[in-house]
């Protein structure tokens, strides 16, 4: 029963976790709106939640270095490296960031979020009504 409740929470947990990042990641493409030769980033969610569901189960997807010349991988969130994307309409400084792009994913990602959370919380009251009786 606990090792339900556990492998349950640390789903959402993952989820949380990289939802929260990702706002991070859309935020910081919303600020440097006006930055030239700024490039829009983003990740992949799913691969992001394969990757951490994986890594809590043990199972391995890093790459091993067979030589200590190999370079490192680049920082990632939960296993999945940032994406940079692709403009729609080219601007003259190089920037790629999309506002209204950057708006729509903000705020989907956003409301993604608070799902989770009350999805989370409806599930805790749950657990803790059948505890009480």
């Amino acid at each position: 029963m606990v090792s339900k409740i556990d492998q349950f929470m640390g789903f959402h947990e993952a989820a949380l976790s990289i939802r929260g990042q990702r706002q991070q990641m859309l935020a910081s493409n919303i600020a440097n709106a006006d930055t030239p030769n700024y490039k829009a980033r983003d990740i992949d969610f799913s691969t992001a939640m394969t990757h951490a569901l994986n890594q809590s189960t043990g199972i391995s997807t890093e790459l091993s270095k067979t030589t200590t010349a190999h370079l490192n991988a680049q920082s990632s969130i939960d296993g999945a490296a940032p994406l940079y994307r692709s403009s729609v309409q080219g601007n003259v400084d190089g920037n790629t960031v999309d506002m209204d792009v950057e708006r729509n994913q903000f705020a989907d990602n956003a409301i993604r979020y608070e799902a989770s959370l009350t999805i989370l919380n409806m599930q805790i009251r749950n657990i803790l009504s059948a505890i009480q009786g």
